[in-house]
């Protein structure tokens, strides 16, 4: 599936959405409350700078009585982790006949569970590291020293290691000897039950925005992601100087267009709408492969979205007040 060069998404006019009641959600509970909160007042400002209607609001008790009390046109979920991504926020909303920007319920159910959502990317024959699914009760019933030893015989070495479920790089961890594979394990446990280890496909790690206005998903420049330790982890995120970002990613004009290509596809595959970021690593041959799909991404200021909106001469206000007016247009 190609897509339309970045500079051609159609952006709707803001003055459609001036006068739209726009709700923007951060906070939440999980680990990355603080990340969503940053996401949540670069919304906010960004919808503001072009005349929107907006609000932030925490995801909390007084959410649904407020709700109730002053329905928003549209909402912007910029909540991270599992209140933003498993799901369970927008089948709410959708009780409520709340629309809002980005996949719905179920596409988010899936794209949120990693494991689910690779076994959905092979199926539909895009490429994805091969994996293993690691509940830790089965992880201690069946011995951890005998099932880590088959899983370094089966997928070899180097691994990356990472929560089935969660964002941000938290609790992932590249396991080069296989030593350090038991600490890895408890590590991640300690951010969800299952562990989803991985083959460690070396390369170049980019990230491709998808977004649709309204005429189909299309991809955003790709952002080369340079981190000063070697993994994208949590630090290298979210501290300054811990990585190094390319926009456009440095990669050949054919590949690039591959990544673009495979982005989209993946956003299709798991029937995503609106907007998703595509983590990919390009290996030496130039195959990309991707690493996984994020429904709620980013919005702070070394967040990967933005880069991309911005490296594509698009104007992050008016790329979000179009989406705000799509999402409101459900409604009716």
């Amino acid at each position: 599936m190609a897509s339309t060069p970045a500079e051609r998404i159609p952006v709707t006019d803001p003055a459609l959405a001036a006068d739209l009641h726009v709700l923007v959600l951060a906070g939440g509970l999980s680990y990355e409350r603080d990340v969503s909160l940053r996401s949540g007042r670069r919304v906010l400002d960004a919808l503001r700078a072009v005349g929107v209607q907006a609000e932030l609001r925490d995801a909390d008790v007084a959410l649904l009585p407020a709700l109730a009390a002053d329905p928003p046109d549209a909402v912007v979920i910029a909540l991270h982790g599992a209140t933003g991504e498993d799901g369970s926020l927008r089948g709410v909303l959708d009780l409520c006949d709340v629309p809002y920007v980005g996949c719905d319920a179920r596409a988010s159910r899936v794209a949120w569970d990693k494991p689910s959502a690779k076994a959905m990317l092979r199926e539909a024959g895009i490429p994805t590291p091969d994996w293993v699914a690691l509940p830790h009760d089965r992880f201690s019933e069946l011995g951890a020293v005998a099932v880590l030893d088959r899983i370094v015989d089966r997928l070899g070495l180097p691994l990356m290691v990472k929560p089935a479920q969660g964002g941000s790089g938290l609790g992932a961890v590249a396991v080069r000897d296989a030593s350090a594979l038991p600490a890895a394990m408890v590590g991640c446990f300690a951010y969800h039950s299952t562990a989803l280890v991985e083959r460690f496909v070396p390369g170049v790690d980019v990230a491709v925005s998808v977004v649709d206005t309204g005429e189909g998903p299309q991809a955003l420049p790709a952002v080369e992601i340079v981190p000063r330790n070697g993994v994208y982890d949590y630090a290298a995120r979210y501290t300054a100087g811990r990585t190094t970002w390319h926009t456009p990613a440095r990669l050949d004009p054919q590949v690039a267009g591959a990544v673009a290509e495979l982005a989209v596809a993946a956003h299709t595959a798991l029937g995503l709408r609106d907007l998703s970021r595509v983590d990919l690593i390009v290996d030496s041959d130039g195959r990309p492969h991707v690493l996984e799909v994020n429904v709620s991404p980013g919005m702070t200021e070394t967040s990967l979205l933005p880069l991309a909106v911005q490296a594509a001469g698009l104007d992050l206000g008016r790329m979000l007040g179009a989406l705000v007016t799509r999402a409101a247009a459900r409604r009716a």
